[in-house]
């Protein structure tokens, strides 16, 4: 092959266009730069190279391996970079959900009630309070029911307001009744050590279930689901048992048992299943889902 041939060769297969720069990316033909036409270890008429040519030739062979390497590592990093980048833009579009629903609405509804029921409460206006609290409990059955039969109505963000509806809902209406008198202060102080608990943990759930980089407008975005809450089957029970107290306390001005035995026996029955709800969050699993794990040793 003469030398003609071997030019053209060179370049048809290691030119600006050659077949190897469209099989391998820019970075990585810096180990072919070698003149390979130019060189006299490739011309069968000239004499064979000498030693220290030959020593220049591994030096820079071997400085090109080195770029070479270094640039696979980079491009290795910045792809892995990027696709990482992109699952986590991808994971955050895929969790986004709609919140405005009719049971989240209810839900909005009973905590904006909450005050004014209250409000009513420390001004001993029962009638009237017990009215209001009997619409909040229609929009707790309204938006259960709702978000049963219509499934395009759940949403995870509703998994923790309608259960923080409830808290702010019974908390209010016995530590206000407490404040007449109605409800003694221990059973109280146990309420609502527990619900505090509670809003604490799920603040905390929340925190564990956001990807980093973690910010305020993430925190709160409510749209941007991350976990599930499922109570466990005593809470239920323990719900319904506090609602029960705080109704039948509430009404016991208007229908006149105020300080009935029936009331007291209540009050130990609710710190009971109080006691057993707190103890099912701390022991049994599977209360909470998180949405978007961590990998291990990721730092929050």
């Amino acid at each position: 092959m003469n030398v003609r041939t071997r030019s053209l060769l060179h370049r048809v297969v290691f030119g600006n266009n050659g077949i190897f720069q469209q099989l391998i990316p820019e970075s990585a033909s810096i180990i072919l730069t070698v003149d390979f036409s130019s060189s006299s270890l490739f011309h069968s008429d000239r004499t064979p190279p000498s030693s220290k040519e030959k020593k220049n030739l591994r030096h820079q062979y071997q400085k090109h391996r080195e770029d070479f390497l270094l640039s696979k590592e980079r491009i290795k990093l910045n792809l892995r970079t990027q696709r990482d980048e992109t699952v986590r833009k991808v994971k955050e579009m895929a969790t986004k959900e709609n919140i405005f629903t009719i049971p989240n609405l209810l839900c909005v509804v009973r905590i904006g009630l909450t005050p004014y029921i209250g409000y009513l409460i420390l001004h001993q206006d029962f009638r009237l309070a017990c009215g209001v609290a009997f619409f909040a409990g229609l929009t707790d059955l309204a938006d259960g029911y709702i978000a049963r039969k219509f499934p395009s109505q759940r949403s995870n963000a509703g998994s923790f307001l309608d259960p923080l509806a409830d808290k702010l809902l019974v908390t209010t209406v016995v530590i206000t009744l407490t404040m007449v008198h109605l409800i003694p202060v221990p059973l109280t102080a146990l309420i609502v050590a527990r619900d505090v608990c509670l809003i604490a943990a799920a603040f905390v759930v929340r925190y564990k279930s956001i990807p980093p980089p973690i910010t305020l407008s993430k925190y709160f975005d409510l749209t941007y689901a991350t976990a599930n809450l499922s109570p466990t089957t005593i809470s239920k029970y323990n719900t319904g048992i506090q609602l029960f107290l705080a109704v039948t306390t509430l009404g016991a001005p208007v229908l006149g048992y105020v300080d009935h035995p029936a009331l007291h026996a209540l009050w130990y029955i609710t710190a009971a299943s109080t006691i057993a709800s707190a103890g099912s969050y701390m022991f049994q699993k599977g209360t909470y889902h998180l949405f978007l794990r961590k990998k291990p040793g990721q730092e929050p």
